[in-house]
């Protein structure tokens, strides 16, 4: 007889994850090309919910490019090229069993389009992933994190293009190949989902290329699911042990009444989420999202070959988890819950949310599950003594840590958690360094000065002792 979870499983997977294009710097270094991330600029005169690169256009590209004083913190990271030998110590010190990073698409094509690899960016990785096994962690490697070479947005409209979907396919095929045995798990595209807030960074798509841009949106990531399904179908070819996932951006909406009309617009709004992760697993386009484009005026094109293709599916569900939000029927967007707290950013802090999610996604699929991305973003003080008293981070995590057990005792088969970051690194969203994740203080600011040294925050050492119990002790 079935016999309900008490905690989580031995084997279960803590980890920690960030991006290649958010921590290693190096801009350009050893052949490196200029990534989309590489121009997202750190604009302090704008409000923090505006400091953002959602949609960018080829003028912005061209003077980002040859801006003589903008500040662009992605190209000096926190040093993580020079660094990761110290930092990822630190982190199995902790007792970090996973640790995910990106490999950063224009260190190994440049330009995106090359027929063969920088060798010079194959060889940090080499580096980097037997560091990361030294260190007693399992390396969980994702193939696109916002690292499109720029090139590709330049000269072929991003994943727009048809012809992008081979270029990353070769990229995929070389990174398949060259860890064979050292790397089991990988994420094709990190977040697949989010082609509205960071629909540039994800797509590499610039607004003034193209005429209707939100059916350019859609057929970029219909590309971008033939690509996730053709790099999977090669990894299980390569290795049979390897692990390939897909990934969303979670977060369940709510509805803001019990109105009807606001629970199914709620309903149709978690399902345009989803929709990706349908695909991706089940192999097929669903009913709902062929009428949602229908009534929005959006015409995909699909290849001949596209539907069986699609049927080369994931091995499982990873997914980000950072706030949820509300809905009803007379708005097209989902906007903030003011009936719970947040972040300086605006960013709700709902663990019971976590909880919802994971049933609602293991009721959907079936299939083991990874959360990938959760933490929250804080502005920090280093005391004098090198301390960092960050008892609000502490919180956050044990709030949801208890509702991730709580969601194993519920049936849900979760065997992974990446806390984000770590480490202290660059904001994806508003590329700020005074937005802090990590369990380690980096003494960087905004504009790339300070010492650079680490220090270890109060939650390390509590994030090890709950490492170190299984999660037993929060």
């Amino acid at each position: 007889m079935y016999q309900v979870p008490t905690g989580f499983p031995k084997d279960f997977l803590w980890g920690g994850a960030v991006a290649a294009n958010q921590c290693e710097g190096a801009y350009e270094y050893e052949g490196k090309g200029t990534s989309v991330a590489d121009i997202n600029e750190f604009r302090a005169d704008l409000p923090l919910e505006k400091r953002s690169n959602a949609e960018i256009s080829t003028t912005y590209i061209e003077e980002a490019l040859h801006s003589k004083t903008g500040i662009f913190p992605k190209r000096w990271g926190i040093n993580f090229k020079e660094t990761y030998p110290a930092d990822l110590k630190l982190l199995g010190e902790m007792g970090l069993k996973l640790f995910r990073t990106s490999i950063d698409w224009s260190r190994i094509f440049p330009n995106g389009d090359e027929l063969e690899p920088n060798e010079a960016g194959l060889l940090f990785y080499d580096k980097l992933i037997d560091e990361i096994i030294a260190n007693g962690m399992e390396p969980m490697i994702t193939l696109s994190h916002y690292e499109m070479p720029l090139n590709l947005t330049l000269n072929y409209q991003g994943w727009y293009s048809r012809e992008v979907v081979d270029f990353f396919v070769r990229y995929c095929k070389v990174i398949f190949d060259r860890y064979q045995g050292k790397v089991k798990y990988w994420i094709v595209i990190n977040q697949i989902n989010l082609i509205g807030h960071e629909s540039f960074n994800h797509l590499g798509i610039a607004e003034d290329q193209v005429e209707n841009l939100q059916q350019a949106k859609y057929q970029g990531v219909h590309h971008m699911i033939v690509a996730t399904a053709l790099a999977t179908e090669y990894a299980h070819q390569v290795d049979e042990n390897y692990q390939v996932g897909m990934m969303l951006c979670g977060g369940p909406e709510y509805a803001a009444t019990c109105n009807p009309e606001d629970v199914l617009a709620t309903l149709k709004i978690n399902q345009m989420q989803y929709f990706f992760a349908d695909v991706l697993l089940r192999g097929y386009y669903p009913g709902y999202a062929f009428r949602y484009f229908e009534e929005h005026g959006i015409k995909l094109e699909f290849a001949e070959e596209d539907e069986t293709i699609l049927k080369n599916t994931a091995d499982y569900l990873s997914f980000s988890y950072y706030y949820t939000q509300i809905c009803d029927a007379k708005h097209d967007e989902p906007y903030r819950n003011k009936s719970l707290p947040a972040n300086p950013w605006g960013w709700t802090i709902d663990p019971l949310g976590l909880r919802t999610l994971l049933n609602s996604f293991y009721d959907r699929y079936q299939c083991p599950i990874y959360i990938t991305e959760n933490g929250i973003g804080c502005y920090d003080q280093l005391e004098e003594d090198g301390s960092v008293h960050d008892d609000y981070r502490i919180d956050y995590y044990r709030a949801h840590i208890e509702q991730m057990k709580e969601a194993i005792k519920d049936g849900v088969d979760l065997r992974g958690y990446c806390a984000w970051g770590p480490i202290d690194i660059i904001s994806c969203s508003s590329s700020e360094m005074s937005k802090r994740y990590g369990f380690i203080y980096v003494d960087q600011d905004d504009y790339g000065k300070g010492s650079q040294k680490r220090y270890l925050k109060d939650s390390y050492v509590w994030m090890k002792q709950v490492i170190a119990s299984n999660g037993e002790q929060l």
